[in-house]
């Protein structure tokens, strides 16, 4: 009920594409996208790659599913799941925020690693590091789209709450405020995400075994961290993430000077 898929990933997909193009260095036919959860970044990338999507959750699954009935999907855990195949280009978005603690997060990253083709890259957004997170954020988005009900309107308010800032781990305490026919009721939903700094993403990254590249985008008022994340033949020294202010730094990593 958020918003029409076409409208509402687009443009966070075109960046995705942008990244693939400008860091692979290899032609991208396939495309793996862990997390997938509705389908609606599948909804915008099928049109370029044959995407496959992962997702924990069955009813997530089934979703993505109708949404987007030529593509592949399958149920498992970012941290564990094995499918004998590898693909051009790996997409992670929010999904990641799920990793509670620095083992689960080298897994699914290093997962991710495994299930890449040599010269291929992971494009990986966080929703937030330790030092970007806004304590106390809180939005409210209505329902609308195709999907929504003429007899339904919702709201779905998130507040995002760090009560221990001394660990690494922040709460997304989730309202939803539905009314059927006029008729209010309330519904609650609480997630533990993992909240790291941004020198421990870097550092797992770099050890999983990629060589970075960091890309702002920028959603609603909101800067995100992109890593563009390249795995290449023969696994040389990572170079470190260059900021996103130096495109000189960048643009030589890209071309592995």
């Amino acid at each position: 009920m958020w918003g029409d898929p076409a409208d509402q990933y687009a443009r966070y997909c075109e960046h995705v594409v942008q990244l693939i193009e400008r860091y692979s260095r290899r032609p991208v036919k396939t495309l793996l996208d862990l997390t997938c959860g509705g389908g609606k970044n599948i909804f915008n990338l099928k049109s370029r790659y044959q995407v496959t999507g992962l997702d924990l959750s069955p009813d997530m699954l089934k979703i993505a599913k109708q949404l987007n009935p030529t593509c592949d999907f399958i149920q498992g855990d970012i941290r564990t799941f094995s499918l004998g195949k590898t693909f051009d280009a790996v997409l992670m978005d929010d999904g990641i925020s799920y990793m509670t603690t620095r083992a689960d997060l080298s897994a699914a990253l290093q997962n991710a690693f495994n299930h890449l083709n040599p010269g291929g890259v992971l494009i990986l957004t966080l929703d937030a590091t330790k030092e970007s997170f806004q304590q106390n954020q809180t939005t409210a988005t209505p329902a609308s789209g195709p999907a929504k009900p003429e007899h339904v309107d919702v709201v779905f308010v998130e507040n995002n709450y760090d009560p221990d800032p001394e660990d690494e781990c922040c709460e997304a305490t989730m309202l939803f405020l539905i009314r059927e026919h006029g008729v209010l009721r309330i519904e609650q939903d609480r997630h533990l995400l993992g909240l790291f700094p941004l020198k421990v993403w870097l550092q797992i990254l770099n050890e999983v075994g990629f060589t970075l590249n960091c890309d702002p985008y920028s959603e609603d008022g909101t800067e995100y961290t992109t890593f563009s994340c390249f795995k290449s033949l023969n696994h040389p020294t990572h170079s470190p993430c260059a900021h996103p202010a130096d495109p000189k730094t960048r643009a030589n990593e890209s071309a592995g000077l």
